[in-house]
């Protein structure tokens, strides 16, 4: 007898191992199509069955989904990437199985129809524009008025996003984005436009952010996160649940649940995005997926449920269940380098997995690294996860662990000068007690 499979369409971002780990915890066999093989080298040596298919035509995606249901029991067909989750949804509603509604998918990932949506609906979300070229952006910060927020029509992580604050930094960044260098994405597939780029001016929403994570109508949880200085918005620190009263708990969800109904995100795991300013919860983006790496284990951690085993479930067509196992306080921060050049070595990571409270440690680079801040979530070195049933607890364990983390760089040469001292990250290793 066949065992039961899941297809998984790509997945290289964060979420993909963890994806392949819940389905063999549920008795799943992970099948993945991916268009590059040599990206998942490690799949090998996992002995998990990778296919080469054109990912990014649904033809062919089709023809191989029904060579696999010939020799196996395929039960579920899903993405743990954006640019694939549509295409994941044509093809189970092509073999009639549990899935999204792939339209609903592709216009909430094209941030332009995601915000009429919200405008129509009543939603609120930042003024914005849509602009082509230079001469747009520059009258759309002016219609608007600066600060604005400047960003391509779609993306993810936030990739060629930027505030700018005066008519020097709009140029600046308007020269990047339509100047060759930005990679545009379209849909649904992550490849340059066949077109003309379109972006994105945005009111700037001042406040604390937040973010909500649903499945389906129900709203799980409200998370707090804290982006390192402007322009950019790199991520430095993430907590769930956010220090909520009840009254602003409430506001959250409601603004979630009106931004589900406006974009029929009815089925299926949601992020949504605000800012709280002045007058309430402001929309900034909703996700039509599940939020990347470590959104999934925050929850875990703090509730004690596995949102991607949930997600799986409910695309094999079996009982899932939200229920709350515990409440504690789930926390991750991120190390950022202050600036670029040659990492020469990284580490106090064994020292810091070893704190009460602290449940993973990872590293993204590894040493003679060169170092080369894209102002986005590319830009991190080291990640701590902690979690404990006080927020007091977690804050100290977190402390306590990136204490323990250091690195050093040496900067790239410079006109002024060829020989630049090093500067050093955080923690005691950085400061030299090895």
């Amino acid at each position: 007898m066949a065992r039961r499979a899941l297809i998984l369409v790509e997945g290289t971002g964060s979420n993909g191992p963890l994806y392949v780990k819940a389905s063999r915890r549920l008795g799943l066999e992970p099948i993945i199509l991916l268009a590059d093989l040599s990206q998942y080298k490690s799949l090998a040596a996992e002995s998990i069955d990778a296919i080469r298919v054109d990912t990014d035509n649904l033809d062919a995606m089709i023809r191989e989904c029904s060579r696999l249901r010939a020799i196996h029991d395929i039960v579920g067909i899903t993405s743990a990437e954006e640019s694939f989750y549509a295409t994941a949804s044509k093809l189970c509603q092509h073999f009639e199985l549990p899935g999204p509604n792939a339209v609903s998918i592709e216009r909430c990932c094209d941030k332009v129809i995601q915000r009429q949506l919200l405008a129509g609906a009543g939603v609120p979300i930042p003024a914005y524009r849509v602009a082509a070229n230079a001469t747009d952006v520059e009258r759309s910060a002016a219609e608007i008025g600066l600060p604005v927020i400047v960003k391509p029509a779609v993306g993810t992580g936030s990739c060629g996003v930027r505030l700018c604050r005066n008519v020097d930094e709009l140029a600046e960044h308007t020269t990047y984005l339509l100047g060759g260098t930005h990679i545009w994405l379209s849909l649904p597939k992550q490849r340059r436009w066949q077109s003309s780029p379109r972006i994105l001016v945005e009111q700037f929403a001042q406040g604390p952010h937040y973010y909500a994570h649903a499945i389906g109508y129900e709203v799980i949880g409200i998370g707090a996160a804290d982006f390192g200085p402007p322009p950019y918005f790199v991520c430095r620190e993430l907590t769930f649940p956010a220090p909520l009263t009840n009254d602003e708990h409430r506001r959250f969800a409601d603004v979630s649940l009106s931004c589900l109904r406006a974009l029929d995100l009815g089925w299926g795991p949601t992020c949504i995005e605000f800012r709280w300013t002045k007058l309430g919860p402001v929309v900034i983006e909703v996700n039509p997926r599940l939020s990347g790496a470590p959104d999934p284990q925050l929850v875990q951690l703090a509730y004690g449920i596995d949102l991607i085993a949930e997600h799986i479930k409910l695309v094999i067509g079996d009982e899932w269940d939200l229920r709350k196992r515990h409440s504690h306080i789930a926390a991750a921060r991120y190390l950022n380098p202050d600036c670029d050049g040659t990492l020469h070595w990284i580490d106090g990571d064994s020292r810091a997995a070893s704190v009460s409270g602290v449940a993973e440690v990872k590293l993204y680079v590894e040493p003679e690294t060169q170092i080369d801040r894209k102002g986005d979530n590319r830009d991190h070195v080291a990640r701590v996860i902690a979690a404990s049933p006080s927020r007091a607890q977690t804050e100290a364990a977190l402390q306590r662990a990136t204490d323990l983390i250091g690195w050093s760089i040496t900067p790239f040469p410079t006109a002024d000068s060829d020989k630049q001292c090093p500067c050093f990250g955080q923690g005691k290793v950085a400061d030299g007690l090895q």
